[in-house]
């Protein structure tokens, strides 16, 4: 049996990855399967539910009309159990068997900055995981597990291996093979550096399907549904997409059998999805946030949430994406559709996190491509004005739940909506806006768009 290796057993990846995986298994091709762990000690309840129940779990997938349905998913035949050194998730990525290391990260955990470069000095973590590795310690950064992992792999003589990312960073595989060559080069490992440009591969993907954090409910419906007091149960949107580049080291499972895109570029479903998709649904969480709503499907149905979602991507990002193979427009009608799924009741919690990797990375692109083209970008411009006013609401500590952000420098943050002029701080941040920081377009763009900001946040306070 061949295996991947996946790092990160969260819901996204058994909700989506160990779903297709699961398909062809039941189409009776199992050559194919599944181990899976954690490089760090988190979701140790759930770990500790799928080794009790053999890696197998429940998946509640419903539709826009509220359609439940209820899949076993029996994919994922190994939980590796978390240790501190990694020995055992280490032991499987040096097996010959594992033939496909697979991840989920989020964008911040990449640790890039705006030129792909190695962000050493933003973050203390990746700095101690270096040091780690040097000093023969396991690492549980994305790249220090990975060099740990490897290291073994080349020691044992195990062949090559695909490199796979399952998340939202785009170029995701360009860009982590560079942040993992980079660690290594300043490991000073010349022959790893060597064995691992030789002997992996790193193909770009596009992953999509909304995916909540699993709630007590989703486990009482699968006990109803099923009669299995499932601890590991999930639910998703039945919405899903995979498109992979088709550049495969050491093997692959037969995934076009079961509906993913196998391509040799990825490019226009990756910009199609990141701005389309991704990009709304921060817009719809941090507006939704502002207007008192909890769930992502709240904001979508208010008139004037959604009208600010649906200017963004007619009127800028469809713009700059064409010509394209996609249909864009139907692609924003079904992407507002899915949002506004109420049993998918995905929080505006989950969405509205890590802003200061997404603005660069999902919303900059189109502004960037707005002003290299001379035209105006009001529509766009509202997304991170939606923001800063979300940013001055945390500053405030009026946000009514814990706001997370991996790249945010807290007292920077709190710098912004300190000063003077909050939007002329904020145009200057250089984490969110690179090379345009400072740009008086962008300046101009950002007060107005956070003037109608203001007025909408008032009028919702009016309402109340």
């Amino acid at each position: 049996m061949n295996f991947i290796l996946h790092l990160g057993l969260g819901s996204f990846h058994r909700a989506h990855q160990a779903a297709y995986v699961h398909q062809l298994r039941q189409q009776g091709d199992t050559r194919w399967a599944i181990a899976g762990g954690n490089l760090r000690p988190d979701m140790a309840d759930t770990i500790a539910a799928l080794q009790a129940q053999g890696g197998r779990y429940t998946l509640e997938t419903v539709t826009p009309r509220g359609e439940r349905s209820y899949t076993r998913i029996e994919s994922i035949v190994r939980v590796i159990p978390h240790q501190d050194d990694l020995a055992p998730l280490i032991a499987m990525g040096a097996d010959a068997a594992t033939r496909i290391i697979s991840f989920t990260v989020t964008e911040a955990g990449y640790y890039l900055d705006a030129r792909n470069q190695l962000d050493w000095d933003s973050f203390p973590d990746l700095r101690a995981d270096l040091a780690a590795v040097q000093a023969g310690r396991a690492g549980h950064t994305i790249y220090g597990g990975l060099v740990s992992i490897l290291r073994a792999r080349m020691q044992a003589g195990a062949g090559p291996v695909t490199l796979m990312n399952c998340d939202n960073l785009r170029h995701n595989g360009e860009r982590s093979r560079g942040g993992l060559l980079q660690f290594i080069d300043a490991l000073g490992d010349a022959q790893l550096l060597a064995w691992v440009q030789d002997n992996t591969r790193s193909p770009n993907a596009m992953v999509d399907r909304i995916t909540p954090r699993p709630t007590p409910d989703v486990a009482e419906r699968v006990k109803a549904a099923t009669g299995w007091d499932d601890r590991a149960a999930l639910m998703g949107e039945s919405f899903i997409q995979w498109v992979i580049e088709d550049d495969f080291i050491a093997g692959r499972p037969a995934w076009e059998k079961v509906g993913v895109e196998m391509v040799a570029s990825v490019q226009a479903h990756e910009e199609a999805k990141i701005r389309l998709l991704n990009a709304t649904h921060s817009c719809i969480a941090w507006a939704g946030t502002l207007a008192g709503y909890q769930y992502i499907h709240e904001g979508t149905h208010d008139a004037a949430i959604r009208q600010m979602a649906y200017d963004y991507v007619t009127d800028d990002a469809i713009p700059v994406l064409l010509p394209c193979p996609i249909d864009l427009a139907a692609y924003r009608d079904v992407v507002l559709e899915r949002f506004g799924n109420p049993a998918i009741a995905d929080t505006n919690q989950r969405v509205a996190m890590d802003a200061f990797s997404k603005i660069p990375g999902m919303i900059a692109p189109t502004i960037r491509d707005k002003l290299a083209r001379g035209g105006a970008f009001d529509s766009v411009a509202m997304l991170p004005a939606l923001f800063l006013a979300y940013l001055q609401r945390w500053h405030a500590g009026q946000i009514p739940y814990a706001y997370q952000d991996q790249a945010m420098d807290a007292a920077a943050a709190h710098a912004i909506c300190d000063a003077d002029d909050p939007v002329a701080a904020y145009a200057v941040d250089a984490t969110l806006w690179g090379e345009m920081a400072s740009n008086p377009q962008l300046l101009a763009a950002l007060r107005n768009a956070y003037a109608r900001v203001q007025a909408f946040v008032a009028g919702r306070a009016a309402l109340r």
